[in-house]
């Protein structure tokens, strides 16, 4: 499974991420973020990771989102490329706050299908 995320950055404005990219992303951005910003956004990548369907994210929500997940993809300790059969980048990570950037910017919910 996979999730067509909104506000991406392709011609058709959205992103695409396998099911297991955002696992790994998830656990990625958990170890690197404090306590407190992983609370902004370990909604979003419990939604993702339960696949119970669509989700969106209040735009309000999905600005607070995008300035953790920049912050995360900025850490020394975010790979700067994928590695082996790893799914996580920075530049991963780093489309995923401009996405959610993009939705608050825009007063539109962050969807993801």
């Amino acid at each position: 499974m996979g999730w067509t995320i909104s506000h991406g950055n392709s011609q058709r404005g959205k992103n695409y991420r396998s099911a297991g990219a955002m696992h790994d992303v998830g656990q990625q951005v958990a170890h690197i973020v404090t306590a407190k910003e992983w609370r902004v956004v370990e909604k979003l990548f419990k939604l993702a990771n339960s696949g119970d369907g669509p989700f969106s994210i209040p735009p309000r929500e999905a600005g607070k989102m995008a300035a953790v997940l920049r912050k995360a993809a900025a850490h020394p300790l975010m790979p700067t490329r994928f590695i082996g059969d790893s799914l996580v980048s920075a530049d991963a990570v780093r489309e995923l706050a401009d996405a959610a950037q993009r939705a608050a910017t825009a007063r539109q919910p962050w969807e993801w299908s």
